[in-house]
């Protein structure tokens, strides 16, 4: 998004939420910087400085606003993140990736030069990628200070800070006051049991939808939907430690907030549980936007999203588990695989008590050990030589990863074909443009009797086709299939 200031006040002026995350607004006379849906009285236009990131207002030397926190603002469209370096290199930041990467190595990932990564980094995002890190790391912090009870050292260490001195010392500089005194001030959440944290969205969101299709397509013992409300167990790794949970979410009745409570066990792995969260939930989606492309299509269900994914691995493993099965046989056999290979857990919830096994063990097993589990030998054959990729890393399905580039690993893997690799696109690679134009619910909602008239009438919901998808697919029985 190009910042025009005039158009960036009007947002502000109006509360805007399609401009939530967008950008942020510094107010000089105060010296805090806001999200453009922020509640106090605005200021004169004269007094704004508008920025493209939480970063470049810190860099600018803005403290973040306590009322309209800006560590809840969306983050950036999936459109955005997947054709652009700096969002890509951004993303990776967020979802804790670069914890053990300098910026050579982050921009090695990225297939660029140091040099240029900043560059894009700053033209894009107004701050430096190290800068970036750490506002996004304060801000992290800032969250955890004010709605949990963790004490200030796990703060620190579950934020991505190496000493507790070195925090210490960034949030008097940045924010002028240390951790303790900012928690002395900070409203405490008294919940022991589990962490619970918020997450915004641009709204609309069709939750009831959303939920319905993770529901459909949840894996028992690992995903469970009841009371309104996702569930999950967790399996992770945190600095190289693997942790293990569960997870819950559900909306806040009174504001665009999706709550997020977090079994204490996690607090480590805090950075990519809330990354997940969002990719799951599609929170950085823009659906006015959307709408505005997909039309009379996008009329009935306003703010449908395109689930993404939890896990990359698990998911991709369900979805070939789902090949030409219906979805309720794709669930149980998923649950037996599960309960098979992945290993127990106690949770709250008497319907999560399995963790997904890691592609390491799947690696481990033979074709006849899968296949014993009900499973056709030839899908055994897929799931090994994916376990595989995903293991030696030749595989990349992940936001951030290039989607086109990722799809041709991904269709050299025998028993992937395209309604898979487009499938897959949607849901692991965010990639909003991907369209699985063989699947039959698609064609007989588009009216079209091959894959290719399917594709040319799909060219009108460029490049949101993957939200055209999730429309298609929910007119056919009134909810998402």
């Amino acid at each position: 998004m190009k910042l025009e200031p005039n158009t960036a006040y009007q947002a502000l002026l109006a509360r805007d939420s399609r401009f939530d995350g967008r950008f942020f607004v510094g107010v000089r006379t105060t010296g805090i910087y806001c999200r453009p849906v922020c509640p106090v009285k605005p200021p004169k236009f004269e007094s704004c400085s508008f920025f493209p990131s939480a970063a470049a207002a810190e860099t600018a030397g803005y403290r973040p606003c306590l009322r309209c926190r800006p560590e809840l603002a969306p983050g950036n469209s999936s459109l955005e993140a997947g054709s652009n370096i700096a969002h890509r290199a951004a993303r990776l930041i967020e979802d804790g990736i670069d914890g053990g990467l300098n910026l050579a190595g982050l921009a090695q990932r990225l297939g660029v030069t140091g040099r240029h990564l900043r560059r894009v980094f700053r033209t894009e995002l107004g701050a430096s990628p190290v800068r970036f890190a750490q506002t996004f790391r304060l801000l992290q912090a800032k969250r955890l200070l004010t709605d949990t009870d963790l004490p200030v050292t796990e703060v620190a260490m579950a934020s991505g800070f190496s000493s507790l001195r070195r925090f210490n010392a960034l949030m008097k500089e940045h924010y002028g006051i240390t951790p303790t005194d900012f928690r002395r001030k900070a409203n405490r959440n008294e919940d022991s049991d589990a962490i619970t944290l918020r997450l915004g969205y641009r709204p609309p969101l069709a939750w009831d939808e959303l939920i319905s299709f993770l529901g459909r397509r949840s894996i028992q013992g690992v995903e469970s939907v009841a009371e309104g409300r996702y569930r999950r167990s967790v399996n992770v790794e945190a600095g190289g430690i693997p942790v293990r949970g569960w997870i819950e979410i559900f909306p806040d009745p009174r504001c665009p907030v999706l709550i997020a409570r977090v079994d204490g066990a996690l607090v480590g792995a805090l950075p990519q549980m809330l990354s997940r969260v969002r990719r799951l939930f599609d929170l950085a989606a823009h659906p006015v936007e959307i709408a505005s492309v997909l039309g009379d299509l996008a009329k009935e269900r306003p703010g449908l999203r395109v689930p993404g994914s939890f896990d990359p691995f698990e998911s991709a493993v369900r979805a070939i588990l789902g090949q030409q099965i219906t979805v309720r046989a794709a669930s149980t056999i998923a649950g037996r695989f599960a309960e098979a290979l992945g290993d127990r857990i106690e949770t709250p919830f008497a319907q999560i008590r399995t963790v997904f096994p890691k592609p390491r063990r799947i690696v481990e097993c033979s074709i006849p050990d899968i296949a014993r589990l009900g499973i056709v030998s030839q899908r055994a054959k897929t799931i090994v030589a994916l376990a595989r990729a995903f293991e030696d890393g030749s595989l990349c399905l992940e936001p951030g990863c290039d989607a086109e580039e990722a799809l041709k690993p991904l269709m050299r893997i025998p028993g992937i074909g395209i309604w898979t690799a487009q499938y897959l696109a949607m849901r692991l690679l965010a990639w909003p443009d991907a369209f699985p134009h063989t699947d039959h619910g698609i064609l007989k909602a588009m009216h079209e009797t091959s894959p290719a008239g399917a594709l040319a009438a799909a060219e009108k919901w460029r490049p949101w086709r993957a939200y055209a998808a999730m429309h298609l697919w929910a007119s056919l029985e009134g909810q998402v299939q």
